[in-house]
């Protein structure tokens, strides 16, 4: 529920977008584990539905791509029209492409950064007119380290995250005034999830999740801590503030050393042939909470052994 000062705390209304996978339905079930009432909300009507029906506690599934502001809106009349009212929104939803720019064909780039860009906007139109009426209310936008660095074959993905940033920093200056209504941003580094192979690439290889690797879970209780006291923004990463500190007042190192780093440990993935990977349709055969990642980004075998992966 939502306290006089607009902290959405446990027991609140909370829509999860991109709630199907990764630190999405880690969000998920974290919160419905606490007492919160969890909308589920992704592209595939069966997952979403398949999703709800596992939370112990109150769920609703809505399908709905928030790169369609018409499907969002729908998706918000949804739970107010169900609980009456939405006391917050955390959104994780984001898709992937690796590849050097000019290899990246043009309409995944734009999807790529629609699903960050647009996907924000579209949310954004739809709650924050909610929070104001009801007197308070959090969003959480979970971004990435990338959205303040840049590496070689994810420039489209740091696009992305990067436009994603500046709305997001626009929105918190243009609510700062506003009492109750709160804008989050969380920034996590490598997590173990399956965006990894779902991605799109167009780089000959597969990605893989370069090391310090964390948990979905360890994201998700940053996502919590935004709602019960919520702050403009936290790093979810052993490594991400010397990373960003490389990159600003490094440059030229760090672009000698960023782009030997990117074949080795994010681009060892086996040999495959360009393709949009779930940029355009969930993947739902590939959706989970993790994506069998070690914290040293080895990839586990069905054995349970891990291994690094290697281009064939």
């Amino acid at each position: 529920m939502t306290t006089d000062e607009g902290v959405a705390g446990p027991g609140c209304v909370l829509m999860v977008v991109g709630g199907t996978s990764g630190i999405g339905l880690a969000v998920a079930r974290a919160a419905s584990a606490r007492g919160d009432v969890v909308a589920v909300v992704a592209r595939d009507a069966g997952r979403v539905a398949e999703v709800a029906a596992g939370l112990p506690g109150p769920a609703l599934g809505i399908a709905a791509d928030v790169v369609d502001g018409v499907a969002v809106e729908r998706a918000v009349a949804e739970v107010l029209e169900r609980h009456g009212r939405l006391d917050a929104v955390v959104t994780t939803a984001q898709v992937m492409a690796y590849g050097d720019v000019e290899e990246v064909p043009t309409e995944v780039v734009q999807r790529v950064v629609d699903t960050a860009v647009m996907g924000t906007h579209h949310l954004a139109r739809q709650v924050l007119p909610v929070f104001r009426r009801q007197g308070g209310g959090t969003l959480v936008v979970v971004s990435s380290l990338l959205a303040e660095i840049a590496v070689p074959s994810m420039g489209v993905y740091s696009a992305a995250k990067w436009g994603q940033l500046g709305l997001v920093r626009a929105m918190q200056a243009e609510t700062r005034h506003e009492r109750g209504i709160h804008v989050c941003l969380v920034k996590p580094g490598a997590i173990d999830t399956p965006i990894y192979h779902q991605a799109a690439s167009y780089a000959g290889s597969r990605g893989s999740a370069p090391p310090p690797v964390i948990t979905p879970e360890a994201v998700a209780t940053k996502c919590l801590a935004m709602l019960d006291r919520p702050r403009r923004a936290a790093d979810a990463g052993p490594v991400n503030k010397l990373a960003v500190l490389g990159f600003r007042y490094l440059p030229f190192v760090y672009d000698r050393i960023s782009g030997p780093l990117v074949d080795r440990v994010a681009l060892r993935g086996p040999s495959t042939d360009d393709g949009p990977g779930n940029v355009f349709a969930a993947d739902t055969g590939r959706e989970g909470l993790r994506g069998g990642w070690t914290p040293v980004g080895r990839l586990r075998r069905a054995d349970g052994k891990a291994r690094w992966r290697r281009r064939r």
